[in-house]
């Protein structure tokens, strides 16, 4: 999942009281010094999410579980093997049966759960709100679930892409990438099939289309819910920017529910895929649809300070 970005309360209340120009971008009636505002706020919100403790930056290792045992440690004999000085030679062991996953520990491995010694324990997965996460040193460890996939992810609250990260750089932020979009529903909801950066698919559903208007022609991109109760629509898109001043899977972009079939779509908050920063990230990749024969140039440009797929 993706880490969503907020603004305070304040400025977002300042936004939604300025008018905007129906299916054309909002340049004629949002000031642009409320924009920069806010993105600055944006901007700043996300780079504290990506450099804190759970934030992308500290991804070190992710490991597909087979059915069965799957040991853990910093030793060879190992099925998985993370050479870090925070983990045991042998940690323990991933024992997979379904969708199900059990950790046992090695003795004297020092793993612990919630500050305390683990010996035995189930495991949820991250799908749910409260995830089961080991601990090992400077190294968090859990289970995660993708497309029907079982893998432990693992952070290092030491890890170098966090301590090196170098900032991003942007389009200037402009009011001329801001749209009052029209949304089209889809009746019934549709379910968009993604495959991620690994190949994997997984099926979103899709409560419909943004449509906004830009140089004379009418843009549109399908829309999906990452959970059913989610607040925002989440957008994958690809452009004409992306593998040359952007990254050239695409980015990301989130968009407020839909209120009398309108929606703000914001692209000086285009953003970066997890994918982008860390090649341990397992990211969605934009549908065909939502690849457009347009220049966005508004929002993050790729990120050049750290090892990346490309």
């Amino acid at each position: 999942m993706v880490q969503m970005m907020r603004v305070s309360p304040a400025l977002s209340a300042a936004l939604l009281l300025l008018p905007v120009s129906a299916g054309a971008p909002a340049a004629g009636g949002l000031d642009q010094q409320a924009e920069q505002a806010l993105i600055g706020e944006w901007r700043a919100q996300r780079v504290e999410a990506l450099t804190s403790d759970s934030g992308w930056l500290t991804l070190a290792g992710l490991f597909w579980l087979q059915e069965g045992d799957n040991s853990f440690g910093r030793a060879s004999s190992n099925s998985l093997v993370l050479d870090n000085p925070a983990l045991a030679e042998r940690c323990g062991n991933f024992i997979r049966s379904g969708h199900a996953v059990r950790f046992v520990a090695a003795p004297g491995s020092g793993v612990t759960h919630a500050g305390n010694p683990v010996s035995d324990l189930e495991l949820t997965p991250d799908p749910s709100p409260h995830p089961t996460v080991l601990a090992s040193g400077s190294l968090r460890f859990f289970v995660i679930e993708r497309a029907g996939n079982l893998a432990v992810r693992v952070r290092d609250l030491d890890n170098p892409h966090r301590s090196g990260f170098q900032g991003f750089s942007y389009f200037p932020v402009s009011t001329d990438w801001v749209f009052d979009a029209r949304f089209e529903p889809y009746q019934p909801v549709r379910h968009i099939r993604i495959i991620n950066i690994l190949g994997m698919e997984q099926e979103y559903p899709s409560p419909g289309a943004v449509v906004f208007v830009k140089d004379g022609h009418e843009w549109r991109l399908d829309a999906v819910l990452e959970q059913p109760d989610d607040p925002q629509l989440f957008i994958m898109f690809a452009d004409a920017t992306s593998g040359h001043e952007t990254y050239g899977a695409g980015r990301f972009l989130y968009a407020p529910l839909p209120s009398a079939g309108r929606t703000r779509l914001d692209f000086n908050k285009a953003y970066n895929p997890p994918c982008a920063l860390n090649d341990f990230a397992t990211c969605p990749l934009p549908p065909s649809q939502n690849h457009l024969k347009l220049r966005v140039e508004a929002g993050e440009k790729t990120y050049t300070g750290g090892a990346h797929r490309s």
